[in-house]
C-alpha cells in the first residue's frame, strides 16, 4: 500500500468530523499523514508504544503537513488513552493486537464527543496470523461496534492485500452514554 491507498481508506470517515483526532498505534505514522492529507489542518495525537517511531513520525508530519500540529503519547492503547475529547479516533491496523477489543472500544467511547467518529482499518477476515493475531472481519465488527456504545458501522473502501485478502476501512458514530432514553412526564404520570 501506498500513501494513496492509506486516504483513499479513510477518506469517507474522516472528511468533515473535526480537527481534532487520535490516532491508536500509530507506528511510523503511514496512516497518520494520510489523516492529515484528509484533514489538511488539525490537531493529530498519537499513541503507540514505540517512542523512536513516534519521534520519527513527528519529523515527517511537520516536514509534510506543516498545517497540522501532533502530539505523541508513548504508551499502550489497551492501559488508557490520553484525554479528550477527541472528534474522531483513527484505529488502524492496531484493533488486531487485541483479542478482546470491546474494552478498547468503550474506552475510545469515552473520549470521544457525543456524535464523534470511529474510523477503522482492518483485514477483513476471522482468521489470523503471527502478524495479525486477531484480525475482524467487516461482518464481526458490524456486530462488535455496538458492544462498544457505537452506531453500526458503514463500510469506505476496500482494497486487496497479499495478507488475508483485503483490508477495509468502516467508519461508526458514538452514540448515547445508555441505551435507556429518560423523558419527562406524560400522560397519567405528572406529578401534581
Amino acid at each position: 500500500m501506498d500513501h494513496g491507498d492509506h486516504v483513499a481508506l479513510i477518506r469517507g470517515g474522516a472528511e468533515g468530523a473535526g480537527p481534532q483526532w487520535l490516532e491508536l498505534g500509530a507506528g511510523d505514522g503511514a496512516f497518520t499523514l494520510a489523516l492529515a492529507d484528509v484533514l489538511g489542518g488539525g490537531a493529530i495525537t498519537a499513541l503507540d508504544l514505540d517512542r523512536r517511531a513516534l519521534t520519527a513520525l513527528a519529523a515527517r508530519l511537520a516536514a509534510r503537513f506543516p498545517a497540522t500540529r501532533v502530539a505523541t503519547f508513548t504508551g499502550d492503547f489497551t492501559r488508557g488513552l490520553p484525554p479528550g475529547p477527541f472528534e474522531g479516533v483513527l484505529a488502524a491496523n492496531s484493533l488486531h493486537f487485541v483479542r478482546d477489543p470491546v474494552p478498547v472500544l468503550r474506552a475510545i467511547h469515552r473520549v470521544l464527543r457525543p456524535g464523534g467518529r470511529l474510523v477503522v482499518v482492518e483485514y477483513d477476515a476471522d482468521r489470523g496470523n503471527p502478524w495479525v493475531p486477531h484480525p475482524i472481519s467487516f461482518a464481526r465488527w458490524r456486530t462488535m461496534a455496538p458492544l462498544g456504545g457505537f452506531a453500526s458501522p458503514r463500510l469506505l473502501h476496500r482494497i486487496p492485500s497479499r495478507f488475508l485478502g483485503s483490508i477495509y476501512a468502516a467508519a461508526t458514530e458514538r452514540i448515547s452514554d445508555s441505551s435507556v432514553l429518560h423523558s419527562g412526564p406524560h400522560g397519567d404520570d405528572r406529578e401534581e
